[in-house]
């Protein structure tokens, strides 16, 4: 986004036609770098995040979860292990207001399988389960490059969570609006759409 005034433009834009695409680690929940979570009680949500959930499922018509999790595909733990995690994760989500729609995860090993982000395969999923998805209208939030490709890529709007990585100098080319977390962008969506 050039200005504040562009940002504010386009976010009073939004409304249940949207799509919301999140990152899961570094978003949801507290990312272990350089290594992963493997079970559900080495998972923590991000501060402020289950507000920020509960505040965006009044925006959002549909909300997906898109993930690479590769610690799959290495063997460090098992798929029925991550998709405890999910399910779990979900469930908290909705008990506090919130929802998640659908979660889709990249296990595979290799950067070269089309569902593992910036390659588009999860979000071409998603527009399979939900037909209405307008990537024009959806928005991707992460906290890595590859997240804001991803987005690129299908022609989304991105939001670049700084959790992991030091903010990147704006205007940029994969990069619409930068926050310290989802909980500080979503105030700020709050703020305008409100």
């Amino acid at each position: 986004m050039e200005n504040d005034s562009d940002r504010m433009t386009f976010q009073s834009k939004i409304n249940k036609n949207w799509t919301l695409f999140l990152d899961r680690d570094g978003v949801i929940n507290e990312e272990i770098v350089g290594s992963y979570i493997t079970s559900w009680s080495e998972f923590q949500f991000h501060e402020g995040s289950l507000d920020a959930l509960k505040s965006l499922s009044k925006l959002f018509g549909t909300i997906v979860v898109v993930s690479n999790q590769r610690g799959v595909g290495r063997g460090i733990m098992t798929l029925e292990t991550l998709i405890d995690i999910h399910t779990q994760m979900t469930e908290t989500i909705n008990k506090s207001g919130g929802r998640i729609d659908k979660v889709y995860t990249a296990t595979a090993v290799s950067d070269n399988d089309h569902n593992r982000k910036p390659n588009t395969g999860m979000g071409l999923q998603a527009k399979e389960d939900f037909i209405d998805i307008d990537f024009r209208r959806s928005i991707m939030v992460g906290n890595s490059i590859s997240d804001m490709e991803f987005g690129k890529r299908l022609n989304m709007h991105t939001v670049f969570l700084t959790t992991k990585h030091d903010p990147v100098e704006l205007p940029n080319d994969l990069v619409d609006e930068q926050y310290p977390s989802l909980r500080a962008w979503e105030q700020s969506l709050a703020a305008v759409v409100a």
